[in-house]
């Protein structure tokens, strides 16, 4: 089959005029056949594709894992050199044998409700010395916050009774253990 170049109207193999636009043909049929057809160079294309985009990806992925592990051993090497600062840090230990404790502040219209727990030397003087005196802590405690008002224990306030918390322990109250820090488990003043 042939085609006119004019309109693209399929026509007969010895057609002289083209049936749909009258255009002459005869030259046409020399020059103008059926369209190539591409499929052969699509099929070679896809198999090529199929080829070459796996390999890719491997490459790929090969790279990117070896960027990965060769990172990772550099900061396994930085991370062994700070094995002996680690070593070296103090570390506390937490008595929490003094429990809840619950008291009137000072003005006797809040009621105070505080579990706390003391950080300590972590050795066995120190726990022996807190020990041997849970109820005076309890009792400390209990003092301590009965003789503050309601505005001294708000919450933007309980670093400053932490603080004053270690200072009397540390200066007033223990011998030989010392007192590191304080965490409050609870701290609730509530209205009566």
């Amino acid at each position: 089959m042939n085609y006119c170049s004019n309109c693209g109207a399929e026509t007969l193999n010895n057609a002289i005029v083209c049936i749909k636009c009258g255009c002459s043909i005869i030259d046409q049929n020399l020059h103008h056949k059926k369209p190539k057809s591409y499929g052969k160079a699509i099929f070679i294309g896809i198999i090529i594709g199929i080829i070459l985009i796996p390999l890719f990806f491997i490459f790929t992925t090969s790279i990117i894992t070896y960027n990965i592990l060769s990172r990772r051993d550099n900061y396994q090497e930085t991370s062994d050199s700070s094995i002996d600062y680690t070593d070296s840090y103090l570390q506390y230990a937490t008595f929490s044998l003094i429990g809840q404790v619950n008291t009137r502040t000072r003005d006797r219209l809040h009621s105070v409700v505080v579990d706390m727990l003391i950080e300590y030397d972590n050795n066995n003087s120190s726990l022996t010395e807190l020990m041997g005196r849970v109820d005076q802590l309890r009792d400390f405690t209990r003092q301590f916050f009965s003789n503050k008002y309601h505005d001294e224990l708000r919450p933007e306030n309980e670093e400053n009774i932490k603080l004053e918390i270690i200072e009397y322990l540390n200066t007033r109250f223990l011998n030989s253990a010392r007192v590191h820090g304080i965490i409050f488990n609870r701290l609730d003043v509530i209205e009566l």
